[in-house]
């Protein structure tokens, strides 16, 4: 009989610990749906292919974005492509393109992602170009895709001289 209840035990263990991990599966798979999104944004930067990038957001004007450099607000998915196309056009050559780390949240069809990104090249001028970004962004799903809906750009500055540290990491 003590063979019997342990064994309805274990059993029972494993059955809570197979439907937690199976209910949690959509929010992991959700996730991961997420950060390979990110990785073919990196990828597409790295090719400096304006098409693929915007593959990332929303593809109409409800996307809103607050950018690091001027004007420094975009509304609709055009003007953010045209922020895009300046952006990569300051570059000469190869461009180096790496999410460190991004940590991803999901709930329903909504969830956000945030971490560094960092971008680095030669300019125009052949001057080294090395900027690491701290980016978050907002995500929904629609038509079983998740687009970012929102981002926000941004470095930190240094108070006391009013200059922008180009190369913090969290």
């Amino acid at each position: 009989m003590k063979a019997r209840t342990y064994y309805c035990a274990v059993s029972g263990a494993i059955l809570c610990a197979l439907s937690l991990s199976c209910g949690s599966s959509g929010e992991d798979s959700d996730q991961a749906e997420i950060r390979a999104s990110v990785q073919r944004l990196r990828d597409a930067v790295q090719a400096k292919d304006v098409d693929s990038i915007m593959e990332y957001y929303v593809p109409d004007e409800s996307l809103l974005v607050y950018d690091a450099i001027p004007p420094r607000q975009y509304a609709g998915a055009k003007a953010y492509r045209k922020d895009w196309e300046g952006f990569l056009g300051l570059f000469h050559g190869n461009i180096s393109a790496q999410v460190v780390s991004w940590t991803v949240s999901t709930e329903g069809n909504m969830g956000y992602g945030y971490g560094p990104f960092r971008i680095a090249g030669t300019d125009k001028e052949g001057n080294p170009l090395d900027l690491i970004l701290r980016v978050t962004d907002v995500y929904r799903k629609s038509a079983g895709k998740w687009l970012c809906v929102h981002e926000h750009v941004s470095w930190p500055v240094d108070l006391a001289t009013g200059k922008v540290d180009l190369q913090s990491t969290p």
